[in-house]
Formats: structure tokens, sequence, C-alpha cells
């Protein structure tokens, strides 16, 4: 009898120890989540599922003449040639501003399709950052280059008009709210939130920043995803 109470003792004890580690690593986990760039074949993609998965991003109408652009080890690539004007390609985490936590969450993938006006204006700060992340630049280097860049005018100012098309059920936004809903964005220079509305109460619209690109982004959920399926009608 004593030996099953001092069995019994042992194995609540290493159960309470298991258990504490594992809620320490799930907390370290927490604290500090993609903290680094993990290795790049995590952000890649196979190509066949990458142009497909691209053209998600906006109705067939407009995917279907868009050029596509991959990702490769040495930068974005054309990988079908378009002939209206529009751009797609599957954004990965570091699209987000620099502070933003995705920032390097190998798991993101944004299926996004430019208009001609953000293709031109928009689109060289996404292909630049991607430079400078596979060059393996460390961040603090990557925002004073982005930033000279703009001061430059290396990197354009946002064309009036310049939007894009992020319509895909397929695409994976963060882990807290996978592929969010289907909306369209539209980029300006640093604006303030009130001459659009955003995120008052009420207002569909939502907004971010990105202080060292100096480019602000109105996002604009709508009904459909680009298949033409009704999305769910409540808001996050």
């Amino acid at each position: 009898m004593r030996n099953s109470t001092r069995r019994n003792a042992f194995q609540c004890f290493r159960l309470a120890v298991t258990l504490t580690v594992a809620w320490l690593v799930q907390a370290q986990d927490l604290k500090a989540p993609n903290s680094s760039m993990a290795p790049l074949d995590q952000y890649l993609m196979g190509r066949a599922a990458e142009i497909a998965l691209a053209r998600t991003a906006a109705p067939a109408s407009i995917a279907q003449d868009a050029e596509v652009m991959v990702l490769g080890k040495q930068g974005y690539e054309i990988a079908v040639a378009g002939t209206n004007g529009f751009v797609c390609m599957v954004q990965r985490s570091w699209a987000a501003a620099f502070d933003d936590p995705v920032f390097w969450n190998p798991k993101l993938r944004g299926p996004t399709c430019f208009n001609p006006a953000a293709a031109r204006s928009y689109l060289p700060l996404i292909l630049k950052k991607t430079d400078l992340v596979l060059a393996g630049r460390p961040k603090d280097q990557m925002v004073a280059a982005i930033g000279a860049a703009v001061n430059s005018k290396q990197l354009p100012a946002m064309e009036p008009g310049a939007m894009c098309y992020m319509l895909s059920k397929q695409g994976y936004l963060s882990d807290a709210a996978g592929h969010w809903h289907p909306h369209l964005m539209f980029f300006l220079p640093l604006s303030d939130s009130g001459t659009w509305g955003a995120g008052l109460p009420g207002s569909q619209i939502f907004e971010a920043k990105d202080e060292t690109a100096r480019v602000t982004t109105f996002m604009v959920p709508v009904p459909k995803w680009s298949d033409g399926i009704l999305d769910v009608p409540e808001i996050h």
C-alpha cells in the first residue's frame, strides 16, 4: 500500500513537471513568435501552385489577363506575361510594416492583384523589401534602406487610384484571422484616417499605416470572394 502511494505521488509530480514545462514553452512561443526569419524554403512554393494561388486574388475576368509574379530564391520574377496592366502575386509576411508582429511569419500567403497604378507605385516597395530580406539584411538596415529609397524618390509616391484586389479564400493573412474577408485595398501617401472615416464606430473601412514607406492602406471588405461565393456577413 505504501509503495502504491509513493508511485501515485511520483506520477502526480512527474505530470506537474511535464505540464509546467509545456506551459513555459508555450509562454515563450507566445512571447516572441516569429522574431526572426525562418529558413527561406519555408516561404517558397511550387511554381504552378503559386501561379494558381496568385490568380485567386481577383475575379477571373481580371486575373486571367494579368501578369503573374512568383517568389524565387533571388526574388520575385515574372512567371506569366500579362496584357491588362494588372499584376497578381502572392505576398509574403514582409509585405507588412516592419513593426508588425507577422513580419517574419513563414505561413503567411497573401494573394494580391494590383491595378496598373498600384503596379507602378506600390509594387516597387514590395519588390525592394523582398530584395532586402533575401539579402539577409537585419531589420534596422532594411528600415534605413527603405527610408532612404523613399527620400531619394527611388521608390515612387503612391499614384492616385492605386489599389488591389484581395478576394482569395485560399490566402492566409495571419494566425489570428486566417484568410480574413474578401476586401479591396487602396494605397495613399500617409493620410489621416478621418478622411476615410476608417476605424470609426460602424465604419466598414480599416486602416494600416507604414510610417517608414509613408503609405496608408485603407481596406474595404466586400461581399464576395473571387469565385463569386458570398462571404459570411460578420466583419471581425
